[in-house]
């Protein structure tokens, strides 16, 4: 096993301040590592452009429109851009270091958060969102991955790297570079974006949080991208019955297909949230932290007292773009409060002490909540179900991504309260899924490919390429490596796969092609065009079929054996055309001797008839034409002048 190759940047002291200490996340832009800032002496998080993306200036300006778009922002949930540079070829971000996970780390764990978390991490998001729209910035990929959750609780967007002005809201399809699971209807049938995709996008990130999935799925991008375009995302409480109905008509407002459909803004819908958190009673778990000493103009210290909420806007000003009906419904909804209250008071003192007694006897008080299982073993699983008074009851499904006698959900999913000795159903994984494939040599790579991905094998993205008999395109033969380990083995005329094992296709060529009776320059040519190499050492050879300077022969055996490919080296063997003998000299011999000497030198032999009728004692030979000494191909017939002997 050959050892990983370590980072070239880890230990390096970049721009000459910040020394960098470990790698702690890579993706398709930007490497980021948690690094030293030497100056200040504090821990950082240095995000350093691809190397191969240095000399882009659009990728360039890209970097640097993160750091000033993030820079803008003073915002306790938005990750603080301190700097940006250039160290020769390296362009790197300094920003906010905060140890912790994702929300994409921590849904993939839960699977579905429960109704506090759900509304703590979405209070946070909206309200650095807000900030961000505020100033006139459109994140544009809203998505967990971008969501960091650090180990003190405190709860932050970032990633600003494809931020622009709200202003410059038209995108090309070559910018629609978010993700596709949480892209709004408009990116996807005009290219255009605001505030209110960021909105969407937030839709979509509140379903998955309450669901433990996404609305949509598919196994191409553009079925997805159709789906967001086409369809309405439905209510949470469909797939998951816990969910209370404002947060459900929370995400239906959101992923409205129209744009004016949506809240106007990230403070729009973080005002509503709030009125929600105060319907369900639910509040917002406060972060405690200490906040920076800051200097005043008149050089007096101020330090703010630690514990206090990280969050200070708990009363945000209603939209200003709420349309009239809006407005109206909620005056009216005001002064039905108002009225209410009194009569609420009295009838709240006369059923409490009935209330309190419903609640511990029959009531929710008395109902059993389930308790978290999933990624347990079965055995775990059951075991801690029954502790709880419930009653276990195995059901099993195909998983690649669960190992196989692991919980993959629940139902009733965790958190939710039943009554004591119900039947708790546990999703128990028997691995990846087997499939039998019908013979796969013969069809077109695509084909082959799209038979292979939709038994959910991974496919290798380069095909093996050979010269065969089979119409080039068409598929030789498929080797499957299996996900559980071991050798790989042939698929061509069918077999037995799991989902995650991975398929390398070969496919053909077509022939190896023939250059015999070709002119040298031509038969160099034709193999170089199939990707072929000759070899330098030409052997020479006479024939009387090919032509001088023509291809007689190619290797038709691949050197080492084995199928050829490309890059291959053929040799050639290269005509000297016919070889030539000399007419041999038969002056002054008889007729017969003559004859017999022309003919044993390989050439035919004319007289005039005349001469057959003559003893061959009484001929002589005088001439020849050509005459001796003239060089012919064998086979050249040699006519000889012949007198009477004297």
């Amino acid at each position: 096993m050959s050892t990983p190759q370590a980072d070239p940047l880890i230990g390096r002291l970049v721009d000459g301040r910040y020394r960098v200490r470990a790698r702690i996340a890579r993706g398709g832009m930007a490497t980021v590592y948690v690094a030293t800032d030497m100056r200040l002496e504090r821990r950082i998080a240095l995000k350093v452009m691809h190397a191969h993306l240095s000399d882009d200036t659009a990728f360039q300006s890209r970097f640097i429109q993160e750091a000033r778009a993030a820079a803008r922002l003073a915002d306790p949930h938005v990750v603080n851009v301190f700097d940006q540079g250039q160290d020769g070829e390296l362009a790197y971000l300094v920003m906010e270091y905060l140890p912790g996970i994702t929300l994409r780390e921590l849904m993939r764990e839960q699977k579905r958060l429960t109704i506090p978390q759900t509304i703590t991490i979405m209070d946070a998001i909206l309200s650095g969102l807000a900030a961000a729209h505020r100033a006139g910035i459109v994140h544009r990929d809203v998505k967990p991955e971008n969501v960091l959750l650090a180990e003190d609780g405190r709860i932050k967007i970032g990633d600003f790297g494809l931020a622009r002005a709200t202003t410059a809201n038209t995108a090309t399809g070559a910018q629609l570079l978010g993700t596709i699971a949480y892209l709004a209807p408009e990116l996807v049938t005009r290219g255009t974006a605001d505030a209110r995709s960021d909105i969407y996008a937030l839709g979509i990130m509140l379903y998955e949080m309450l669901v433990g999935e996404q609305p949509y799925k598919g196994e191409q991008p553009m079925q997805i991208a159709f789906q967001h375009a086409t369809e309405q995302v439905p209510r949470p409480s469909v797939r998951n019955p816990a969910v209370p109905e404002p947060l459900d008509e929370l995400v239906l407002w959101a992923t409205e297909k129209s744009p004016d459909e949506r809240p106007l803004d990230a403070q729009a819908m973080l005002d509503r949230l709030r009125e929600i958190e105060r319907e369900l009673g639910v509040t917002p778990v406060q972060t405690a932290t200490t906040a920076p000493i800051r200097e005043h103009d008149s050089g007096a210290v101020t330090k703010i007292l630690p514990g206090l909420p990280s969050t200070v806007n708990p009363t945000p000003e209603v939209a200003e773009s709420a349309d009239n009906a809006t407005r109206l419904r909620r005056r009216t909804a005001r002064r039905r409060a108002r009225g209410a209250f009194l009569l609420s008071l009295v009838l709240l003192l006369a059923v409490a002490a009935g209330g309190v007694g419903w609640w511990f006897g029959s009531g929710p008080g008395s109902l059993i909540a389930v308790p978290q299982v999933v990624g347990m073993p079965y055995a775990d699983a059951a075991a801690s179900v029954t502790e709880e008074g419930l009653v276990p009851d195995r059901s099993e499904r195909a998983s690649v991504d669960v190992d196989e006698g692991d919980v993959i959900e629940s139902t009733p999913g965790e958190g939710e309260r039943v009554e004591r000795d119900s039947t708790v159903t546990l999703v128990v994984s028997s691995g990846p899924a087997l499939h039998s494939l019908a013979k796969l040599s013969g069809s077109s790579e695509q084909d082959v490919r799209d038979v292979l991905t939709a038994n959910k094998v991974n496919v290798e993205d380069d095909a093996e390429l050979y010269f065969a008999p089979l119409d080039k395109g068409l598929v030789l033969n498929v080797r499957i490596t299996p996900r559980a380990g071991g050798d790989p083995y042939p698929c061509g005329e069918g077999c037995d796969v799991f989902e995650d094992d991975t398929a390398l296709i070969q496919v053909s060529l077509g022939p190896l092609p023939d250059v015999t009776g070709k002119p040298l320059d031509d038969a160099l040519r034709t193999l170089k065009d199939a990707g072929l190499k000759v070899a330098d050492d030409r052997p020479e050879s006479w024939s009387d079929s090919i032509e001088k300077g023509s291809v007689i022969s190619q290797t038709t055996e691949r050197p080492g054996g084995g199928s050829w490919r490309q890059g291959d080296t053929v040799t050639l063997t290269v005509s000297k055309g016919p070889q030539l003998f000399a007419v041999p000299d038969v002056a002054d011999l008889t007729r017969d001797e003559a004859v017999a000497k022309l003919k044993d030198a390989g050439f035919a032999v004319d007289f005039a008839p005349f001469w057959n009728g003559v003893p061959n004692g009484l001929t002589k030979a005088q001439s020849t034409d050509p005459e001796q000494g003239a060089m012919r191909r064998q086979g050249t017939e040699i006519y000889i002048v012949l007198n009477v002997s004297g």
